[in-house]
């Protein structure tokens, strides 16, 4: 078995609603479609209150775009657990998918799923929130979960302003990568957007999508990273 290199992506879609204050699901797939990638992570896919619906209607997904979107929901009304939902490229093997409450002030989650590729590895999709005790706590709690994962892949809206503090729950195993500033939008100022590797995994390329359309369609603005996954070893 060969290595996978594989792009990630994250985009936190505030909702569908744009810079102008028009929620426009079809601009935000249009953003999507453009990163070429064969994992998004998206933050802010559900409405917030009441029922949570989502923000992009399902039909969309599967006519606007070449990904499916895996099923992370409960109740089978929302696209994502606490706002994160997946996308994948068909073909990609999917195992086991875990949802996961984050401590804090606010209500956050995270949603943690296994793929065989390669090598095999486990992806965490989360949005943190908006102190920093609480995103000590959370990363505590998603560095537990994934300790017998082997190789893993983090990725969402970290929310951590400083590329120093806030994150010390993942060192020793993760590099952290932030590929630009993706927040605000309108002028980018602050690397909220991450993605943190386990050792063993690659980071070849990254970068924020900074189109005149990205740049409209939310306050943040999308990452993207090509990362390697190597194969399993062998035993001799």
């Amino acid at each position: 078995m060969s290595d996978a290199g594989l792009r990630f992506a994250s985009y936190n879609i505030r909702k569908a609603r744009g810079l102008d204050n028009k929620r426009k699901p079809e601009r935000t797939l249009q953003v999507i479609n453009g990163l070429n990638a064969d994992i998004v992570v998206l933050q802010e896919a559900d409405r917030r209150h009441g029922a949570r619906k989502p923000a992009i209607p399902r039909r969309l997904i599967e006519t606007e775009t070449d990904l499916d979107l895996l099923d992370l929901t409960e109740k089978g009304v929302s696209l994502g657990w606490h706002g994160n939902a997946v996308l994948v490229r068909p073909g990609l093997k999917v195992g086991a998918i875990d949802r996961l409450d984050l401590p804090g002030l606010e209500p956050r989650g995270a949603v943690r799923m296994t793929f065989d590729v390669a090598g095999g590895f486990c992806l965490v999709a989360t949005h943190l929130g908006l102190r920093r005790r609480d995103r000590r706590a959370q990363l505590e709690v998603l560095r537990h979960a994934t300790q017998d994962c082997g190789h893993t892949v983090m990725a969402g809206d970290f929310n951590e302003w400083s590329r120093r503090k806030g994150l010390e729950a993942l060192d020793g195993r993760f590099q952290v990568h932030a590929p630009g500033r993706s927040f605000h939008a309108r002028r980018p100022i602050a690397a909220l957007d991450r993605f943190a590797i386990s050792h063993g995994l690659s980071f070849d390329d990254g970068g924020v999508e900074d189109g005149t359309l990205a740049r409209r369609a939310s306050d943040h603005l999308p990452i993207w990273a090509d990362i390697v996954v190597p194969p399993k070893a062998s035993i001799c």
